[in-house]
């Protein structure tokens, strides 16, 4: 990781700094900067679209209540490790929230030092790429279940019709998406669809 995404929304009560000491030493902006990091600040949609393609990662310098909306803002463009910026104002201001079901995939803290920085990182991409194999996971098992679905509707179908047993039914199943070249599924689908049209 190189390059990340600073996320700073409008609301965000660490803007709100006291003179004596300045935003820019507050903010993960500096943090990033002086170990070597390329820190990507913005504050709206448009500016996430411009800068995502070269951001690594993305920080989170927002309260807690608010990671949901961002993190489906951010995954609608491209999908990157979250990590969330926990200073001791956006973690006061965050204490109602700790319950919220939020994904990030680590925490930075104001006073890391490099390794810790480093290390935070490494473990955050580690975590972010096992989150997106088990989502990718989740999808497919999903998607089987549905195709399963429709082709236990249709077996029904066809055992009913042609007054057969579940397992010549999907012999019969089979053998027209075979005779049709299509998938097993869309048969099932367009037999369970023009079933109930029939029934309707």
């Amino acid at each position: 990781m190189r390059s990340l995404l600073v996320i700073h929304s409008h609301a965000n009560p660490a803007s709100k700094q006291t003179d004596a000491i300045p935003s820019c030493q507050t903010g993960p902006e500096h943090l990033l900067e002086s170990n070597g990091y390329l820190p990507l600040p913005c504050r709206n949609e448009s500016e996430i679209k411009q800068l995502i393609d070269d951001a690594d990662a993305a920080v989170l310098n927002i309260p807690v209540g608010t990671i949901r909306l961002w993190t489906s803002r951010l995954e609608q463009t491209k999908a990157i490790p979250l990590l969330w910026w926990c200073s001791a104002i956006s973690a006061q201001t965050s204490t109602e929230a700790c319950e919220a079901d939020i994904t990030v995939d680590g925490i930075l803290i104001p006073t890391m030092a490099a390794h810790e920085l480093n290390w935070a990182l490494h473990f955050s991409a580690k975590r972010f790429f096992e989150r997106q194999h088990w989502q990718s996971e989740r999808k497919q098992l999903t998607a089987r279940l549905e195709e399963r679905k429709w082709i236990d509707m249709a077996k029904g179908i066809l055992g009913e019709v042609n007054g057969i047993q579940e397992a010549a039914a999907y012999d019969l199943l089979r053998k027209k998406a075979m005779n049709e070249r299509k998938r097993i599924v869309d048969v099932a689908i367009s037999i369970v669809k023009a079933h109930q049209m029939l029934k309707a």
